[in-house]
């Protein structure tokens, strides 16, 4: 009995999805310029202490090369006012990966939502047509657009943590520069204290310090990689102190008294939120279920209760 193109299809479309999958898996590692090493090598030849190309795997020499221009031409489709976002929430969330690896995961995950949507039409024994094409669609742009959520959640997280740390982070800078401590010692004292992403942003910024960068550029560049109003402002307000001779002690002292108010301020904000976001839980699944326990066994009651 011939099978059915669709399940062909269907199945052609899964295995490649797979495929994708671990390939995708694979290109965020070591082996993601295997292409450019073989095209190198290839112009060279094999180096004495290097094995040769034919020693490589399947995938290095075959399926790794063809998920890179995949991913090259499907990044070439995205506008790049897209791209330039994608590229400063990479930063924001701490460079979790690259703009390669944030592109494959795209396009790994749009190929395998695609398959899915056509593996449940198949399977159901749903005809194709526009409302099936349509809900194919829909859960193509789902897995299209789960990669760029899941990089802005990391980043807001990120971010939410930084906030967390900077009250303590910048009284501890403050008390180490009133005791005589210069500025670049107490931020080192702080980025050996706290921990965190905070932390981690700090000493990324004194080791440019560290490798000759002025101590403006790296302040500045550090409220631009977290993306923080706070940090922003104090990065500012250290900026304009040391340009204008004032007393670096007396702005983080206005600083740390700022942000302790200001951290104050989100704790009564979410403390007034908190019973608008327990309504919902409590009208959709703690009421109902109140209701089952103490109506239940009266319903019972009462229908037992007539006559049958």
């Amino acid at each position: 009995m011939p099978m059915d193109p669709l399940a062909l299809l269907a199945a052609g479309l899964i295995a490649a999805t797979v495929l994708f999958f671990v390939l995708g898996l694979a290109a965020t590692g070591p082996g993601s310029a295997l292409a450019r090493q073989r095209l190198e090598a290839l112009k060279r030849g094999p180096m004495p202490d290097e094995p040769p190309l034919e020693s490589h795997s399947l995938q290095a020499r075959v399926f790794a090369p063809l998920l890179q221009g995949g991913v090259r031409a499907f990044g070439s489709l995205l506008p790049k006012s897209v791209l330039s976002g994608v590229e400063r929430k990479l930063v924001i969330a701490g460079e979790p990966m690259t703009m390669n690896g944030f592109l494959t995961m795209v396009f790994v995950s749009t190929a395998a939502s695609s398959g899915f949507g056509i593996l449940i039409l198949v399977a159901s024994g749903t005809a194709f047509s526009i409302k099936t094409i349509g809900i194919v669609a829909l859960i193509s742009l789902i897995g299209l657009y789960l990669p760029f959520w899941i990089v802005g959640s990391r980043a807001k997280q990120r971010q939410a943590a930084i906030i967390k740390k900077l009250p303590d982070a910048f009284d501890l800078i403050t008390t180490c520069v009133e005791a005589g401590l210069g500025l670049d010692a107490a931020l080192s004292r702080v980025a050996e204290k706290v921990e965190g992403p905070f932390a981690q942003e700090l000493a990324r910024a004194l080791r440019d310090i560290a490798l000759g960068k002025s101590r403006r550029d790296a302040l500045k560049e550090l409220g631009e990689r977290t993306a923080v109003p706070d940090l922003v402002q104090f990065t500012n307000a250290v900026i304009q102190a040391e340009s204008m001779g004032s007393s670096i002690g007396a702005v983080l002292r206005v600083q740390a008294d700022q942000l302790r108010v200001r951290r104050r301020q989100r704790a009564e904000e979410a403390a007034y939120k908190a019973p608008v976001k327990m309504l919902f839980p409590l009208v959709l699944f703690i009421f109902p279920t109140l209701f089952i326990v103490i109506l239940g066994p009266a319903g019972i009651t009462i229908t037992q209760s007539f006559p049958k």
